[in-house]
Formats: C-alpha cells, sequence, structure tokens
C-alpha cells in the first residue's frame, strides 16, 4: 500500500488539472441537448450575461482573467479599502436616516445598534429650526451627525455648530459631516445655488473641526433617475472633481479638499456588482487625487437602493436590502443605510426601523462579515468585474468633463438624456420580466392586503426624475384596485388547462404568474360561463396545442370570449388571438387587457 504525504491535498494531486477546453467541451454537450449547436468560445459566450454599460459577465473566471494589483487596504489605489484595518474594529458605521420628527424614534435607534444620524432638514425634512428638538437627548460627542439640508446648508449647519458649543462638545470632537451638497441639490431640483457659503464652511471645518466634513457627493440622484452603475461613478467623479477645483479657488490645499468630501452611493441587491462598484470608486477616486498631486482614500456612505424598494409584497424589501447591505459591508463602505422594508410606502413605522437597523448588526455580529478586509479579494470575478466597471466609469466621466463639467452636463440636460435611455433600456427588461421583480412582476399576491403607513414628507423634485423597478406594475395593479373596490371583484381570465398535469403545469403557473401580475385573477375551477371572465388562455403543451388548441379556442370563442391567448410560442393557431411566452412584453400585453375589460 503507498502510503500518501499527510498534506490534506494529496488525493487531489494525483489527477491532472483540467484545461478550460476541457470544460467548454462538456458545456458544449449540455447546451446540444438543449437544441444549441455552439462549441468553443460560442458555448461560453452562451452562458453569458449580458449587464448595463457594455459589460458581460462569464460563466466562468480563472486566472487568466488578469486584472490590475488591487494593492493593500490603505495604500493607493485603496481598490481593498481606504484604511488599513478596514472595518475590522468594529463593523461598519450604522447610519439610520430620518425625514421627521417623531418622538423617541432617534434614541430608540441610537439605543439599539445606530451609530450615527442621517437627518434631512429643510424642504423634504425637519425644519431647520427644530434641529435641537431632533437631536434632544443625543449625545453628540458619541454620535456623528450627518445633515441633508439641500439650499438651507449653512443655517442648518450653523445651527448644529451652535448646538456643539451650547452642550460643550469640543471642537475636536465633533464628527459628521454639513452635507452641502449644490450639485446634488441642483440634480434633485434642478435650481443651482452658489458655492461661497460652502467653502466658508470647508475651511471652518478644515481649520477647527477635524472629525467634520463639509460636503457630500452624493451619487443616489443619477441612481434614482435610472443611471447605470457606470453612470453613477462617472457623476460622482465630475462632482467631486468640480468640488475640488471649487475649493482649490477657495483657497484650501489638495489634501484639505479631498478630506473634506464623503461620497454617497447606491447598493442594490446585485451584490457583486454593488462590490465591485465600491471597489471601483475609490479606485477612480485615487486616480483624480494622484492627478492633482495628493493621494486620498475615498470615504464612503452606501445606501440600500430606493430604486429596488416594490409597494407590493413590501415584505420581501427585508431580503433586498440585506443583500444590498451584506455587499455593501463587503465592498467597504465605512457607513451603510438600510432603508426600512416600508420606505417606499410614508414614514417607516418602528417595526421596519428595527428590522433595518438589525440588518447591519446580523451581518457585523453574527456573520462576523467585518472581521476580514476585502473578502472578495482575489476573486476572479469581483476583480475582473471592478476593472472592467472602473474602465466604464472613467470612460463616463470623461464624457462629462468633455461636455464642461458636472455642473454643464447637468444644465445643458445631456446627462439627463443619458440616465434616461440607461432606463428605457432596462425599462423594456422589466417589462418582458428579463429582470424580475419578486411579488411584483413574478409570484404576486393578489389577496394581500396593502401596508398603510403615515405620509412622509415630499421629497425634492424638479431635477432628475426618480424611477422604480416596480412603476409599471405597480399602475397596472392600481387600476385593478380601483376596479375591486368598484365593483367587488378583479378583472379575472379563465385559465383552461389541457391534457394531464404533466402537460400543462409549467404554462399554467406561468400563464397565473404573468396575469397577476397586471392584477388581473386567474379562474382555474368549473367553467369559462362560471368564471365571470371575458377571456380565455389556453395553457398545456405544444404536442396538445397541434391537436386541440384551434378547436377548443372556436369553442370558447363561441361561447363568448372576447379575446383567446396561448401561453407558448408563437404558432399558427387560426382561432389564437394572442400569446403569452418567456420574454414576451408583458406590460404592454397586460395594459391591452385591462383596456378590452374595461379597467381604467
Amino acid at each position: 500500500m503507498t502510503v500518501l504525504p499527510d498534506d490534506g491535498l494529496s488525493l487531489a494531486a494525483e489527477f491532472p488539472d483540467a484545461t478550460h477546453e476541457q470544460w467548454q467541451h462538456l458545456v458544449e454537450g449540455v447546451l446540444r441537448k438543449s437544441g444549441k449547436d455552439v462549441s468553443g468560445t460560442a458555448a461560453e459566450e452562451a452562458l453569458s450575461t449580458a449587464l448595463e454599460d457594455g459589460l458581460r459577465t462569464r460563466p466562468l473566471y480563472s486566472a487568466r482573467d488578469a486584472a490590475p494589483n488591487a494593492g493593500l487596504p490603505g495604500f493607493a489605489p485603496f481598490v481593498r479599502g481606504g484604511r488599513a484595518e478596514g472595518n475590522t474594529a468594529g463593523g461598519w458605521d450604522v447610519r439610520q436616516r430620518h425625514t421627521a420628527l417623531t418622538d423617541g424614534m432617534v434614541l430608540a435607534d441610537l439605543e439599539n445598534g445606530v451609530t450615527s444620524l442621517w437627518l434631512v432638514l429643510g424642504e423634504g425634512g425637519i425644519p431647520v429650526t427644530e434641529l435641537g428638538r431632533a437631536l434632544d437627548g443625543v449625545y453628540l460627542d458619541l454620535a456623528p451627525v450627518v445633515l441633508d439640508a439641500g439650499t438651507e446648508v449653512e443655517p442648518a449647519a450653523r445651527e448644529l455648530l451652535r448646538l456643539y458649543e451650547e452642550r460643550g462638545v469640543a471642537k475636536e470632537a465633533a464628527r459628521g459631516n454639513l452635507g452641502a451638497d449644490p450639485l446634488g441639490h441642483e440634480a434633485r431640483t434642478g435650481k443651482s445655488s452658489d458655492f461661497t457659503a460652502v467653502a466658508g464652511l470647508a475651511r471652518l471645518c478644515a481649520e477647527e473641526y477635524p472629525g467634520l466634513r463639509a460636503l457630500t457627493v452624493d451619487a443616489l440622484p443619477y441612481h434614482e433617475a435610472g443611471g447605470s452603475a457606470a453612470q453613477e461613478l462617472g457623476a460622482s467623479l465630475a462632482t467631486g472633481v468640480a468640488y475640488l477645483r471649487e475649493l482649490d479657488e477657495a483657497g484650501l490645499t489638495v489634501e484639505q479638499a479631498a478630506a473634506q468630501l464623503e461620497f454617497r452611493y447606491a447598493a442594490t441587491a446585485d451584490q457583486f456588482l454593488t462590490i465591485a462598484k465600491l471597489r471601483a470608486a475609490r479606485r477612480l477616486w485615487a486616480r483624480v487625487t494622484e492627478v492633482c498631486g495628493a493621494s486620498s482614500a475615498q470615504v464612503q456612505h452606501a445606501v440600500t437602493s430606493p430604486v429596488m424598494m416594490s409597494r407590493r409584497d413590501p415584505w420581501v424589501n427585508m431580503l433586498r436590502t440585506t443583500v444590498a447591505t451584506l455587499a455593501a459591508g463587503v465592498g467597504g463602505a465605512e457607513s451603510v443605510t438600510v432603508l426600512p422594508f416600508d420606505h417606499a410606502l410614508g414614514l417607516p413605522d418602528a417595526f421596519a426601523r428595527r428590522i433595518a437597523r438589525n440588518t447591519s448588526t446580523i451581518l457585523i455580529e453574527e456573520s462576523h462579515l467585518a472581521r476580514v478586509i476585502d473578502p472578495a479579494g482575489g476573486s476572479w470575478y469581483v476583480e475582473r468585474l471592478t476593472d472592467e466597471l472602473a474602465e466604464a466609469g472613467w470612460e463616463f466621466f470623461q464624457r462629462v468633463e468633455r461636455a464642461g463639467g458636472q455642473a454643464a452636463a447637468l444644465r445643458s440636460g445631456r446627462l439627463g438624456e443619458d440616465l434616461a435611455a440607461t432606463w428605457e433600456a432596462r425599462t423594456g427588461k422589466l417589462a418582458r420580466r428579463r429582470e424580475p421583480v419578486t411579488g411584483v412582476s413574478e409570484f404576486p399576491n393578489l389577496a394581500e392586503q396593502l401596508v398603510a403607513r403615515e405620509p412622509a414628507p415630499e421629497p425634492r423634485s424638479g431635477g432628475l426624475p426618480r424611477v422604480r423597478r416596480d412603476e409599471a406594475y405597480e399602475a397596472l395593479r392600481a387600476r385593478s384596485d380601483a376596479h375591486l373596490a368598484a365593483t367587488g371583484s378583479r378583472p379575472r381570465i379563465f385559465l383552461a388547462a389541457l391534457g394531464p398535469a404533466a402537460a400543462h403545469t409549467a404554462r399554467l403557473t406561468f400563464a397565473s404568474n404573468l396575469f397577476q401580475a397586471g392584477g388581473i385573477e386567474p379562474v382555474t375551477a368549473g367553467t369559462f360561463a362560471e368564471s365571470g371572465a371575458t377571456e380565455v388562455c389556453l395553457c398545456s403543451s405544444d404536442a396538445l396545442y397541434e391537436e386541440q388548441a384551434e378547436s377548443v379556442a372556436a369553442e370558447f370563442r363561441s361561447a363568448g370570449a372576447a379575446q383567446v391567448f396561448l401561453a407558448g410560442r408563437p404558432g399558427q393557431y387560426t382561432d389564437v388571438d394572442a400569446y403569452v411566452f418567456a420574454g414576451c412584453d408583458a406590460v404592454a400585453v397586460l395594459s391591452a387587457t385591462l383596456d378590452r375589460m374595461g379597467v381604467s
């Protein structure tokens, strides 16, 4: 008997390494069984997924997928983190957002896991004069405060500084951000503002308040207008560069100016894209400051995406925000805000806020995500995606700069047009359910009771639009709800299952989900005459369609069906009016169906 060395991997060492070509050959065989006769690189491409910004995710990455050296945490280009220790000292800063004065809510957050406060003041938020009340009982030397006051940034900042002095907080103990973001506010409202007051606040912070920053570079307006990850990166870089120029003219050094900026990005449920985006953002900003003659790490605040939040089945948002928070933490964000699951419905209640703050707590304390710096680092996929996204973001940044910079791109409408084009393409994917929204376009629940919340303050508007992934389906469901309120029942469609369960189950389930996504109730029991429906959808196998589709469709038409659908790829059936299938424009089909049913 041969005794192998006890290295734990000897068995694997006895087998020859598989080659990339051998793997492709196995893929070819699998694809051939599904009717795709492709080979070599084409077989691998058949399993690839197209992303926005011209990027593609391939099914397999290996050591030959080279990417630039990511370096070490705390050192340029800061891909692996802006601080040598990362978030290992205690996890990321758990930052909760408040837009309204609610008795006890701020203190409840701080007493139960939140470590800093993000306060929206002025238009769309808490009155600046009520800042002291909002911070009543808060230990300002322990809890960093981040302001978001739009055009009221100077009075809000002065009020916060007054509170520090009044409560005996030493200048070196003050922590947070005064939140000045003139270009971000212009993106939100379409209104420009003077930078003079902002420059004064930046000088004051640089000279007297070492723990306070004066400016936020908020990329959320571009994300919420439908922008891609690269567009979000490019717009944030252009904004940051614009602020560096302004602060340079105000007399700050590049190091001082860069230290006054905190960048805010969206974290989505696409965990790998979010991780790569945050890593790429640090690399790109390192390049900007290098060109300016300095070396500065980008400080990041990640916010779970408002675009991905659904109003129907909002409980699913807990899962979305958990994945997004995981990605933000793994991506190295210093601060993370988890929007409550009912964010899209109005003012979050105490339960929703508790779940939001506990999301970070579980990931830090129980999942131990902060124990390792950049845990995704070294993954061939993540490193390659980081590099490709950085290239795409830099290209968009240069495009904005060629247009005259961020302010010029905003005011000319060019930036808005670019974002709108991206969202239009994504809207097509949503309509065709190529980008599924669980609980909305996939597995909707028509029997759910809508979650009611107190209205939140109207957000700032007038500039770039705010979009949501669920908006087209939400409009359809609202039509169905109005019909239910007026008539006592929802619009209905009769699903006719032909043949045994094995023949019809898959398509019956598909059709049921599709029609419910538009608020149309599928009826499968009883007869067409008993269903109260005016339209029918046939569900079965291709073989049974060949035998029965035309005759059954004709029978339903004789029984009064105004429209006969068939669940499956379009075929030549005389009495079938339309087809529903994977990849069809579900929104258009559902809207037209509601129109025919008289549901306005």
